[in-house]
């Protein structure tokens, strides 16, 4: 039976089917965890696993990049998986179970502990991560109008973990030690799994995101059932990942390679094969299918060059905050990764409320001005940190203000340019190609860590004292940020004096 068939006597709260809240709070939670380590990595690298080392900022540029970039690359594999064999439900129960395994292991002081752990949750989020977003999808029959408004309580839900998580976790870290803080994280990734698992024995999700064949689970290869063999493979994949991520140092010192670790290499191999499939698709495809293509091609590019600037929050901006703003009475370095997601929930309504504002005065602007306008948001946000400097104290410490007025801006960016972005594939992507343009799309965000990772290295300061910050590092930081303000902001004049011609080739689409 079809997954978004009609579920008779569906029970309704407020409107939308029952199943969405179980939805909501189930990805609450695994948000809560995600973000919650996320917002200790970065400063747990530096001060515990890299300590030793000179080059720690370096080697913590180099993990964090890997680590993102492989955690959604993931999703692809996860996906395909989830659609061929093993069903919705099937993949959110494993890969909740890997992501909260991996958490707990992150609560071990082991270096290898620490690697392990950072794969299994990359492992499990690539199961978890796109299928949980795809069911909530099956719970409105095709043409639904209470769809969109659906998918934004359940968007709220991912910002709401964002925004708790920092604060806890961070909380709990500064207080009490870095694996209370991952403990917590590994919790919350328990419960968001317990929300799901009560709505599966409520029914509420009658008979969608079972497998799509049960004859395909029990089909056997080397004689284990295809329905075991997966989280077989899941698991002998985590060590693997492991050794991967732990080869964080550059294969080569010159040539093509330089600078350039295993994951980095893979990355690029991956991006040259997109790229060379696409070509041979827009060479057989029709003159408007080509028109589209390009236009999906240049969103995507201006996508991950946004994502690649925004993740930094998670790495250099996180250090920026460690080490030269004035944190004093306020939160941690840690708790201000909570800041976007704030931002997001205050701002998601009223920027949706102009949108249809300016729909009934017929003035919203189309996607490529969206797009452009958010990549210039981007850069002004990176340029308040860059003119920070000249306000710092005798300490290096610049006015916690500044930060603040940073992910307000960033935030504005995120929400001109992520919530259309992903429907706009979807109205571009030839029909034969529209799980591959997908796969493209969620392909940007592992390409926007391989930037965060560049950048990162550039900004890596190299020092043998581990009280590293003040004025020694404020002027690398503001000098960095500058460059990436004039990227953005030149990115995005790029696309505002194309838009018209981009236009053009979207056609119908808006």
């Amino acid at each position: 039976m079809s997954d978004i068939s009609k579920q008779p006597h569906e029970k309704q709260i407020l409107g939308h089917p029952s199943g969405l809240f179980y939805l909501f709070f189930a990805e609450l939670w695994e948000r809560f965890s995600f973000y919650g380590m996320r917002a200790l990595l970065t400063l747990y690298m530096i001060d515990v696993i890299f300590a030793a080392l000179a080059e720690r900022d370096y080697a913590t540029a180099a993990v964090y990049a890997s680590y993102g970039s492989l955690v959604y690359a993931s999703t692809v594999v996860g996906g395909k998986i989830s659609d061929q064999i093993l069903g919705m439900r099937n993949s959110i129960f494993l890969g909740g179970i890997l992501m909260a395994v991996g958490h707990f292991v992150l609560a071990i002081e082991n270096n290898m502990a620490f690697f392990l752990a950072l794969s299994l949750i990359i492992v499990g989020n690539g199961f978890f991560k796109p299928n949980i977003s795809t069911f909530v999808g099956t719970l409105y029959e095709k043409g639904d109008p209470r769809k969109d408004s659906g998918f934004t309580i359940f968007y709220m839900g991912i910002n709401i973990g964002g925004w708790i998580a920092p604060l806890l976790c961070g909380w709990l870290a500064a207080k009490y030690g870095w694996h209370y803080g991952f403990g917590l994280a590994g919790i919350g990734m328990l419960t968001g799994l317990i929300v799901f698992w009560s709505g599966i024995k409520k029914n509420v999700f009658g008979d969608r995101g079972l497998p799509p064949n049960e004859q395909v689970m029990h089909k056997k290869i080397l004689g284990i059932k295809q329905g075991t063999l997966i989280p077989i493979l899941a698991v002998i994949a985590a060590p693997l990942i492991a050794l991967l991520l732990s080869s964080y140092k550059a294969i080569a010192t010159d040539g093509i390679f330089a600078d350039q670790n295993i994951v980095n290499v893979i990355f690029k191999g991956i991006g040259i094969a997109v790229l060379a499939y696409l070509a041979y698709e827009m060479y057989r495809a029709t003159l408007d299918e080509r028109k589209k293509l390009i236009v999906a091609v240049l969103i995507t590019f201006f996508m991950t060059i946004f994502w690649g600037f925004h993740e930094l929050s998670g790495s250099v901006i996180t250090l920026f905050a460690a080490r030269n703003v004035d944190l004093d009475g306020i939160m941690t370095a840690a708790q201000t990764n909570s800041l976007n997601s704030m931002f997001i929930i205050i701002l998601a309504i009223p920027i949706s409320m102009m949108w249809t504002w300016l729909t009934k005065k017929k003035s919203n602007p189309r996607t490529p001005y969206k797009f452009g306008l958010g990549l210039l948001f981007a850069g002004i946000s990176f340029y308040v940190l860059a003119i920070s400097g000249a306000s710092a104290n005798a300490n290096g410490l610049v006015p916690f203000a500044y930060l603040l007025l940073m992910y307000f801006l960033l935030s504005v960016g995120e929400l001109f340019m992520s919530p259309v972005g992903l429907s706009k594939m979807t109205d571009l992507a030839p029909l034969r190609l529209m799980a591959f343009v997908m796969g493209v799309w969620f392909l940007s965000s592992a390409f926007a860590f391989q930037i965060v990772g560049f950048i990162g290295k550039q900004l890596a300061i190299e020092s043998s004292d581990g009280n590293v910050g003040g004025l020694d590092t404020l002027t690398t930081y503001t000098d960095g940020f500058n460059l990436i303000a004039m990227y953005s902001i030149g990115a995005g004049v790029i696309v505002l004096l194309f838009s018209p011609l981009i236009k053009k080739l979207m056609g119908n689409v808006h």
